[in-house]
Formats: structure tokens, sequence, C-alpha cells
């Protein structure tokens, strides 16, 4: 009785294996490689980062009146918008100081050596973008501090500053875009400031300028818009008793600095550009609504742009 128990046990066993066997393996889950790759070239068509502030070594220095200066990089995952806007920042900065053109030439011979290392000595000795950029401003800073010796020479308590400061305004779209701020006060009646806008073309990795964003030949009838919308400007602002008196000391010029902005083309203007100081930094918004056959179609907001043509579709016979 007992060996007829154990033959059938083993039996039982020997079929459920014989059984287990027969049946398919199950596939592993694919790894959703189609999904990743989307994502990273999804961000690939995005701008992120932030700004970091450089480290410029200013003397020790107390009271009221000493000299500030603040500059900060962009730092983001498009390191050719990154470069541009360092070279940007450099500039920006000869502009405010007015560094002699040989210490300018100098950071850039340094930047250009380093460059033309090998492959080996340029990983060792090659700074990253951060401290690059740090070297280069070494005249500049130069530049302030004796600037703001002489005043102190003089018996001027002016306190000298300079502020220069990139931000990403756009991250996608289209267009992506950057604005460098800038102000400065360097003794004197009154300080300084300025909009720079760069406008990002993501894919074709590239600046587009004002004219690669309207049509072809379409450059006179954003003209005719801006000056309109300058003529409405200088009227809400009182800035003169008519258009045409306010024109004979303030030409109106079509500006190159732009960005795309929710309600329409934003034009910006510098000081004294198109009007006195007091007016600071204007700028002209042109709706989308106007817009409609000048800017190119992909420039334009989903809600702006034209319709498609209707399909007619023949009857069924």
């Amino acid at each position: 009785m007992l060996k007829n128990r154990i033959k059938w046990t083993v039996s039982v066993l020997a079929t459920a294996m014989a059984l287990s066997a027969c049946q398919p393996k199950q596939k592993e889950p694919e790894q959703p490689q189609a999904a990743s790759a989307a994502v990273v070239e999804n961000d690939a068509l995005k701008l992120k980062g932030d700004t970091e502030k450089l480290a410029l070594n200013l003397p020790e220095c107390d009271g009221n009146s000493c000299p500030e200066v603040s500059v900060e990089r962009l730092s983001t995952n498009q390191p050719f918008i990154d470069e541009l806007i360092d070279r940007e920042i450099l500039k920006q900065l000869n502009q405010i100081l007015d560094v002699a053109p040989e210490e300018a030439v100098k950071a850039e011979q340094r930047t250009a050596a380093s460059e033309s290392l090998p492959a080996s000595q340029a990983e060792a000795k090659m700074p990253l973008p951060k401290q690059q950029l740090e070297q280069q401003l070494k005249p500049f800073v130069a530049a302030l501090l004796s600037m703001d010796s002489e005043l102190k020479q003089l018996s001027s308590s002016h306190q000298i500053s300079v502020m220069v400061k990139p931000k990403i305004l756009n991250s996608e779209g289209a267009l992506v875009t950057v604005v460098l701020n800038s102000s400065s006060y360097l003794g004197g009646a009154h300080g300084s400031s300025a909009q720079q806008y760069y406008n990002f073309d993501l894919e074709k990795k590239k600046l587009i300028p004002l004219g690669q964003v309207l049509q072809a030949g379409k450059q006179p009838a954003l003209d005719k818009l801006a000056h309109e919308a300058f003529k409405l400007w200088v009227v809400d602002s009182k800035l003169a008793g008519s258009v045409d008196e306010y024109e004979q000391a303030w030409k109106f010029k079509l500006s190159e600095n732009y960005y795309l902005g929710k309600d329409g083309l934003i034009l910006q203007y510098a000081e004294y550009e198109i009007g006195p100081y007091v007016v600071g930094l204007p700028r002209l918004t042109i709706p989308y609504s106007q817009l409609q056959g000048i800017l190119k179609k992909e420039y334009l907001p989903a809600s702006e742009q034209p319709a498609s043509e209707p399909k007619i579709e023949k009857a069924q016979s």
C-alpha cells in the first residue's frame, strides 16, 4: 500500500514538471527606449539652467562708498548659448568701463592659448567656463577700482557700481530668449541701464536676428507698424505738443533689439535712442493680430496663425 502511494506521488510530480516545461516562457518587459529618446530630444529643445555669480576678488573695503560689482553668467544645457552670452557680458562691460583695447585683447589671448593646447594638456589646464570668464574680467575690475580711486582723490563720496546679469525669458518654443540686464553708476548726475535680448533657434543652434523672423520683403511693413506704435507712445506719454515736434529732436528708428512676448512683438530701445533720459528704456509692442502676413507662421502663436484652407471633397457617386 505504501509503495503504491509513493508511485502515485512520483507520477504526479513528473506530470507537473512535464507540463511546466511545455509552457512558453514569458518575454521580459522591453525597456521604454523610444520614450527615453523622446524625453532626451524634448530636453534638447528646451533651455534649462540658471545663473552663477562670478568671484571677482575685490579688495576689502569698509564704509558706504565702497565700489559694488556684481557679474553673473549663464550656465545651461546649451553650451553655445552660454558661450555667446559670456562674450556679450564682456562687450557690455567694455561699453560701461571703456577698458583699453590691449587689455581686453590680452584676456582673449589667454583664452585662445588654452584652447590651442593638445587635448591631453587642455584637459589638465583648460579652466571651466566660469573660471575662464573670471580671468577675462580682471582688466575690467582693475579699471573700476582705478576709477574709484580717482573719485576718492577728488574727495567724492559717490559709490560707483556695476551690475550685469543674464536671465532666461523664454525657455521653449520656436525661439528661446535670454535677456542681458546691466546697470552702472560711475559718478555724475545719474546712472545708466540697458536690456539686450538674444533669441535662439535650438534646432539650428544659432542666434536669430529680427530680419529672419519676418517673411520675405516685409521689413517695410513692420517699419510702418512700429512707427505707428512710436507715434502712439509719444502721444500717450505726453512727450511733446505733437509727434512732428517730437521727431525734430528724436527721430523714429526700427530697433533690432526684439523678443516675442505674450501679446506681440516687443521692440526694445536703449537710453537716448528714441527719447531723452527721462523716458528710460522705451519699448514698443506690436500685437500679433497686426503681424499676420509679416511674421513667419512658425513665430505666430497658435491662436494667431491663419486658418488652413478648407478642403473640398467630391461627392461619392
